[in-house]
């Protein structure tokens, strides 16, 4: 175990976080966690921390810059998408496009969301029959692994990888995912196709806005 003092910032009541959590107990001697859903407010608490690496994993919160200048050593986020999809709704806009490829990515955190350099990327296919759980499913386990990956370099003092890749768009936006949600009563069945593809999932599902009524697709069972 290797005595340095490390901030994890994750998602509360995940799986995959609490694996990722316990992955790095077992490589360092101080490890603070906070952990928090959509809403919650970045915890007071996290900005008393002082140490050496910051690891952002799946957290629901943007990193002041006074505390990202706080690590001594590094500040990382893990991101779960590849470099084309920067900001929120990744997935959904991944389906949306018809991406051939998708991916998990690690980079350097800086002030501006998704936008540091880009330390390495974990790619993989993106299937015809994929929808929003089935891609979400193995980009967690890519994104997973790529922690496993990356905490070992961190672990052996190894230098961290330089990828060449760039983030290819701005951030997508809050506003752009909920345009992506709606159906209009104009599109063609593929545009209308392709929309559910991207955004249905368990109980969410896109609306058709209509004379003030909105109306949700009724899920039948085959998806």
């Amino acid at each position: 175990m290797i005595s340095k003092k490390v901030l994890f910032l994750g998602k509360k009541n995940d799986p995959y976080t609490l694996k990722a959590l316990n992955h790095l107990r077992l490589l360092f001697s101080d490890v603070y966690s906070c952990l928090g859903e959509w809403g919650d407010k970045f915890p007071e608490e996290a900005s008393w921390w002082d140490g050496d690496i910051i690891i952002s994993y799946k957290s629901r919160w943007i990193v002041p810059k006074y505390l990202l200048e706080k690590s001594k050593e590094v500040a990382i986020n893990f991101h779960p998408a590849s470099p084309d999809f920067p900001g929120i709704g990744c997935i959904n806009f991944a389906l949306y496009e018809d991406a051939k490829e998708y991916g998990a990515t690690c980079h350097h955190m800086v002030q501006k969301v998704d936008s540091g350099d880009i330390i390495q990327v974990s790619r993989f296919p993106v299937y015809p029959n994929d929808n929003v759980e089935t891609l979400l499913t193995r980009t967690y386990d890519h994104q997973l692994c790529l922690f496993y990956e990356i905490t070992h370099y961190l672990y052996t003092g190894k230098l961290l990888p330089k990828s060449d890749e760039e983030w290819t768009r701005a951030p997508i936006q809050r506003n752009d995912f909920n345009e992506l949600t709606k159906i209009q009563i104009d599109m063609d069945k593929n545009e209308i196709n392709k929309r559910i593809r991207a955004t249905m999932f368990k109980d969410f599902r896109p609306e058709l806005s209509l004379n003030g009524f909105i109306f949700e697709l009724k899920n039948d069972g085959s998806k």
